[in-house]
């Protein structure tokens, strides 16, 4: 990494040029800087929307970038190891759509753990690509899916020589790393492609106490969330790319879905995020780590709680743990870990990343300080005195391997029927239903629906957590082939 150009922030740098020279603007958008909506300059300030301009020469143009917003992705790409980066204005579901559009077509095998975010099947409905599950292994205390192993990513790996592509999550969103260089070995001496979901993995490049990166270890291409991690704007993020592939293709299919209305308030966010991270970042999450070390410890000695870090780490189907990331297992205490998710957001005004069935995630990141985490340990401790109970191992786990009879493509636009969901027990399902967050399906379109997943998604639904995906928004039907 050059520490010199890291300096520089083009697409931030050519907008304060451009503010600067007071244009008349007879473009878009039509709040002409602001002055056409008073309301929105009041709630988000005169500069931000003065910067909220359209694409011209002088600010380059996301669809073909040729001037500033090209050499930003170069100082990204640069910065990430990686052979060239592009700017998503569309959040990391862009970036991992555009990963399996450009690895697959329809009929193509795709090889994945089924405990990925939801974006990726959906880009497998849009593409007609087929998925080969490596069904993940679930901790029987804690109720999370584990990586994948690398016995079993061969064992799919020479059962599917067709394959194109293997998918990797690194890291979960809970922390759990698989043997990423391993996978990459296995798939790149059998021709095929590695892409990996690093939406919960920006810092991974920024540290090297922190678990290996999908560009260092080899990976062909890499989603990235600039904004959880990163410190960019929200829906900001980056799609990476190694020398392996055609970064020309790629930029075409990116251009299939993205907008032609690329935002400079994201785009100029993730210039500055990667200047911040690519001079500052190493002692930032050294920072993270060391606040995120302490929490657990201060967590853990209230008891009650299991706050899980690099204790868990077994070399196989948890290679590797993110120790950034505060996951915390409620369950031992009698409380889902959506229960106390609502708690600390309604008695204690603390707002965490989410909850599950047995579990909390509070992100910690780069711009929390420790008196927020002694807030945080304080009420926990103080709501383990109050709401604790008889703890229930009932619908403990987060997955449910899955029954696959359709690719999510057939299902999905297949002809259906909307029926009581008590009544759907050995159909096959034609929508998504998932908790989000994390937004990991329970069901995918073409999974057969059986008692022990009806079950899961009613106590789901009981417990509060937010439920999303169905037609029928009160999820009292689902709708199956018919």
């Amino acid at each position: 990494m050059d520490i010199e150009r890291q300096k520089s922030a083009p697409v931030y740098e050519a907008l304060e040029r451009f503010r600067k020279q007071r244009v008349v603007p007879f473009d878009v958008p039509g709040h002409k800087r602001g002055r056409g909506n008073p309301e929105l300059v009041k709630l988000l300030g005169e500069q931000c929307v003065s910067l909220d301009v359209n694409s011209m020469k002088p600010l380059d143009n996301l669809c073909h970038p040729v001037s500033v917003i090209y050499e930003a992705e170069q100082l990204a790409a640069d910065a990430f190891g990686a052979a060239h980066a592009y700017f998503m204005v569309g959040g990391t579901t862009s970036a991992v759509q555009s990963m399996i559009l450009t690895a697959c077509k329809a009929g193509d095998k795709i090889i994945l753990p089924r405990n990925v975010h939801k974006s990726v099947i959906n880009a497998l409905v849009l593409c007609g690509a087929v998925p080969v599950y490596v069904n993940p292994d679930v901790d029987n205390h804690i109720g999370i899916a584990l990586g994948m192993e690398t016995s079993q990513v061969e064992k799919a790996l020479n059962d599917n020589p067709d394959a194109v592509a293997v998918f990797v999550n690194n890291p979960t969103y809970y922390g759990i790393c698989s043997d990423l260089r391993a996978i990459v070995k296995l798939a790149h001496d059998r021709g095929m492609l590695v892409l990996v979901d690093e939406a919960h993995g920006t810092h991974l490049y920024f540290h090297e106490k922190l678990p290996v990166s999908a560009m260092e270890a080899g990976a062909d291409m890499a989603a990235v969330s600039m904004h959880k991690s990163g410190g960019s704007l929200t829906q900001s993020s980056l799609l990476l790319a190694n020398h392996t592939v055609n970064t020309r293709y790629i930029q075409q299919i990116i251009n299939l879905t993205q907008t032609t209305s690329a935002s400079y308030l994201l785009m100029s966010s993730l210039d500055i995020s990667r200047r911040n991270l690519a001079l500052r970042g190493h002692d930032s999450f050294e920072k993270v780590s060391s606040m995120a070390e302490y929490a657990r410890e201060e967590i853990n000695s209230i008891g009650g709680y299991y706050a899980y870090g690099k204790d868990i780490v077994n070399g196989s189907s948890i290679f590797d743990y993110d120790v950034t990331k505060l996951s915390v297992y409620t369950r031992d205490m009698g409380l889902t870990g959506i229960e106390v998710y609502d708690l600390l957001r309604d008695e204690y005004d603390i707002q965490i990343e989410f909850g599950d069935i047995g579990n909390i995630l509070a992100y910690i990141s780069i711009g929390d300080r420790i008196q927020d985490i002694e807030r945080l340990v304080g009420a926990l401790e103080d709501i383990k005195r109050l709401y604790s109970r008889t703890s229930s191992k009932l619908h403990n786990a987060e997955y449910i391997a899955p029954i696959v009879a359709a690719t999510p493509q057939e299902a999905f636009y297949a002809d259906k029927e909307l029926l009581p969901i008590r009544e759907t027990a050995g159909r096959i399902c034609s929508e998504f239903v998932m908790c989000y967050p994390p937004g990991i399906p329970i069901l995918a379109p073409g999974e057969q629906i059986t008692e022990e997943i009806i079950d899961y998604i009613l106590y789901a639904k009981d417990k509060g957590c937010s439920m999303q995906g169905m037609e029928d928004p009160e999820i009292s039907k689902l709708n199956v082939l018919k």
